[in-house]
């Protein structure tokens, strides 16, 4: 019985990082259509909310504490850093770089979450994390030459790169501020009320900045918004719990570095994107980067 818990723990885990790794894929099929950033971010947001509202009235159900004003701010704050921001910065950072060397500048977050407790929370910057970050970076810099090649890929990548660079960061900040809210409440609840904010803030900007028949997309948009919602997001975050739960964080999180690898094998796949030895060797030192930086923080 245990090991059919642990053989389903890191079957959850695997379908989990597979399902994450198609989120830029669903993306930038979407593009191809015309659609902005804004009403695709919308209608991901949109199709997802149901599910995370469901998924908060479950777990307050589970665990019927009320929430403080404190923890209503604090969760604001998380869905506009975590699930907001750093979606937006994300769709928008697409319009300019593949899918693979936006999926390698996102895996760099465990290295900004270091550098962000060093300089906020005032805990030691270790000398060991140098060289993984050091790896971590020198990927990117290997992967990004890459794509600068006019061959490669359009224009304005470093613009997409800085994008994408602000999303990480968000993201960073939003699992650095997390950790006392999830040891209070829990990580489901956290993250299924971050979440809903998340899609209201998404909706509430698509209101503002863009007019309401901009939702009248061919059906393959909406297929793309749709499966982002649930393939890319509602699923992944229940796989990745259970997983948690069936195996443990540190497996599950080890078996996340397939994500750069198969968004770049998706990418090549479903999208056209050149496969390169360079990209390839960028992505390896990544991984390893973030695989030590996990060591060491264990």
């Amino acid at each position: 019985m245990l090991r059919l818990t642990q053989a389903s723990g890191f079957a959850f885990a695997v379908l989990g990082a597979v399902c994450f790794s198609f989120k830029a894929i669903f993306v930038k099929l979407a593009y191809r259509y015309g659609v902005d950033a804004e009403t695709l971010l919308a209608l991901r947001m949109g199709y997802a909310l149901p599910f995370f509202i469901a998924m908060g009235i479950s777990v307050s159900r589970r665990e019927p504490r009320p929430l403080s004003r404190r923890d209503l701010g604090m969760l604001g704050v998380l869905g506009l850093t975590g699930y907001y921001l750093a979606s937006y910065l994300d769709f928008l950072g697409l319009h300019y770089i593949t899918a693979a060397l936006e999926r390698l500048i996102l895996f760099i977050y465990p290295t900004l979450v270091v550098i962000l407790s060093a300089v906020f929370l005032k805990k030691p910057l270790a000398r060991a994390l140098y060289l993984p970050m050091g790896l971590c970076y020198l990927g990117i810099a290997l992967a990004v030459g890459h794509d600068l090649d006019p061959a490669h890929a359009g224009s304005n990548v470093l613009l997409g790169c800085v994008l994408v660079f602000g999303s990480t960061l968000s993201y960073a900040l939003y699992l650095m501020l997390s950790g006392e809210e999830v040891k209070t409440l829990g990580a489901t609840r956290v993250a299924a009320f971050a979440s809903t904010i998340a899609c209201l803030l998404s909706l509430a900007q698509f209101a503002v900045m863009r007019p309401l028949a901009n939702l009248i997309q061919p059906w393959q948009v909406h297929a793309l918004g749709l499966a982002m919602a649930l393939v890319s997001t509602v699923l992944p975050i229940w796989l990745i719990a259970v997983a948690m739960r069936r195996i443990g964080a540190g497996p599950t999180s080890m078996i996340g570095t397939l994500g750069p690898v198969l968004t770049i094998l998706f990418g090549w796949i479903f999208l056209g994107e050149s496969l390169g030895t360079i990209q390839l060797v960028g992505a390896t030192l990544v991984i390893a980067g973030v695989l030590l930086i996990g060591r060491k923080k264990a």
